[in-house]
């Protein structure tokens, strides 16, 4: 039993290693095999009850009572710890919230901080990977047929990933897996979004599962030279050929989306300016920080306007102060965006009611405030403080700006003077449906603002990929920029046409267009996971009933 339980740990260290910084994409499609086995494998024992009187068969079942009890708890360590192993490891750049004693948080407590949040954040995600195992474990104990088994594995799997993405905390949804590398399998994503791709993986998973337990067992006749060949297969041949055919097949459906063309047209050109301050936030708020702020940001406008860009986009926060409606700020960067005539997308802040709003404001060349976007998905302990009238004012101190942030509406539109774009404020990246929506109210492009600070690299290359995903599936192009890292373009079949560096200052022009497709994501959102949850009804019901009539 620790054997497994060892076994199910580094199946999710495993998964844990797909994403930045290591990137071992393929292991996705292995790495929750071992757990899928031991789904099915964790059964009660069954007792012989011929010849036993009516106290013998109350002992057995009491006896079976105690070992599906022992097993239940088995198998929810052992899906504990490949959720840990997974989240934990993919998670690991929380850490980098530490040191925050530039917010005038002891060391200790500052470390403290990291830890819990990291410990909060596992077992969230370790939750989801318990609650997909006992139902599941349930199901599988009424349904023999492998097939039908794998549909349940997944439907139950995708369902719960669309509950999580619906709360306040997501991010590592298995189909991030595959970002940015394997291009091929993240357009089919254009299909039905990233449940999609996290269907692939676990049906694939699910497949090579059942190939290791129906493998052939060795006959009766050890010396018999059938024994010694069925001996040497470790494997189901018939599900491994099964398995490798879904895997190959997907990856042509994904390929040969890979390889429509764009024919993006000169007319739809947008040639975009991306400054990245890297200012960092333990400065940010400092009389040095904002003076930095300025400089860095009005010298980048004003070389992006002589390059003859079109508009030119800061990051999340890029100014740490209160923009109104219309402007009253005399800083540097009004005074050129007034000069140059060139519109401007501002990160910044906005009044609202006795709080702030963290915001993108599209600012025109004479200066007014053409739209807005609230960021939506705000980072809990940095933007707001969950059960805050229970925590009390002294757990404020951990939040940059001293007061919990307002969430942004989740029907907002952002309409700039060059059509309507699709915006995602840093957490709001990991939130699919956002630019889902947009897309089908008409979002032509992607902008995307984020701060990325304190976070290492990891994290930065995480971001990355998650807005590759946006992209592909809107089949939009996309703008990102960043304080610390990584900015950059996307286009709509993930290519990264251009990323920047980590910690470093830089302005670049690039050019983008604007889209008006639809892909079938775009049209219908996630109908596959409907559609899977609507056959695993048909089929679980017309197993049991067949069941039922041959007996």
């Amino acid at each position: 039993m620790v054997l497994r339980w060892w076994i199910a740990l580094l199946g999710g260290i495993l998964m844990g290693i797909t994403p930045a910084p290591v990137g071992a994409w393929p292991l996705a499609w292995i790495a929750l095999a071992p757990l899928w086995v031991q789904l099915i494998k964790a059964e009660s024992k069954k007792e012989n009850w011929t010849g036993l009187s009516s106290w013998q068969q109350d002992e057995t079942l009491k006896k079976q009572a105690k070992s599906s009890n022992f097993n239940l708890k088995f198998l929810i360590l052992n899906a504990l710890a490949w959720g840990i192993g997974y989240h934990g490891l993919a998670l690991s750049w929380v850490l980098g919230l530490h040191p925050l004693t530039w917010m005038g948080i002891p060391w200790v407590a500052s470390l403290a901080i990291a830890l819990i949040a990291l410990v909060l954040f596992t077992i969230w995600g370790a939750t989801l990977v318990v609650t997909w195992a006992v139902p599941t474990k349930a199901l599988f104990n009424l349904i023999p047929n492998p097939l039908i088994r794998i549909l349940i594995g997944t439907t139950i799997w995708c369902i719960l990933e669309s509950i999580w993405s619906a709360g306040p905390l997501w991010w590592t949804s298995l189909s991030y897996t595959q970002s940015p590398h394997n291009l091929a399998i993240l357009h089919l994503g254009q299909i039905s979004g990233p449940n999609t791709i996290t269907a692939a993986i676990i049906a694939v998973n699910g497949l090579l599962a059942e190939a290791w337990i129906n493998r052939p067992k060795p006959t009766a006749s050890p010396n018999s030279s059938s024994a010694s060949s069925a001996s040497l297969r470790f494997v189901h041949k018939g599900y491994l050929a099964t398995s490798a055919a879904l895997l190959i097949g997907l990856h042509l459906i994904g390929f040969s989306l890979y390889n429509q063309p764009l024919n993006d047209q000169p007319n739809t050109a947008l040639k975009v300016g991306i400054i990245q301050g890297n200012v960092p936030n333990r400065i940010k708020f400092t009389r040095e920080g904002f003076r930095r702020s300025l400089i860095g940001y009005t010298n980048g406008y004003i070389t992006l306007a002589k390059q003859g860009v079109q508009a030119v986009l800061t990051p999340e926060g890029a100014l740490s102060s209160i923009w109104t409606d219309p402007p009253t700020t005399n800083d540097p960067l009004y005074q050129a965006i007034l000069e140059k005539r060139i519109v401007a997308w501002i990160g910044a802040h906005r009044r609202r009611e006795n709080s702030f709003t963290n915001s993108l404001f599209t600012v025109t060349g004479t200066g007014e405030i053409f739209s807005r976007y609230d960021k939506i998905n705000l980072v809990p302990f940095g933007e707001y403080i969950p059960f805050e009238q229970l925590l009390g004012g002294f757990i404020n101190s951990i939040s940059a700006i001293g007061t919990s942030q307002i969430a942004g509406v989740s029907n907002q539109l952002f309409d700039t003077p060059f059509g309507r774009a699709i915006v995602g404020i840093c957490f709001d990246s990991a939130f699919s449906r956002h630019f889902q929506r947009q897309a089908a109210a008409g979002g032509e492009f992607i902008i995307t603002a984020s701060n990325n600070d304190p976070y290492s690299a990891a994290m930065q290359l995480q971001h990355h990929a998650q807005d590759t995903m946006r992209a592909i599936e809107t089949n939009r192009w996309a703008a990102r920029a960043t304080n610390t890292g990584y900015s950059g373009i996307v286009d709509p079949h993930g290519r990264t046409l251009w990323i920047s560096g980590h910690n470093t200052y830089e302005v670049r022009a690039e050019t983008i267009y604007r889209r008006q497709t639809q892909t079938l994501y775009v049209l219908w959102g996630d109908w596959l996971t409907l559609l899977l949850l609507g056959l695993v009804a048909v089929s679980v019901t017309w197993e049991i009933g067949n069941n039922k009539w041959q007996k």
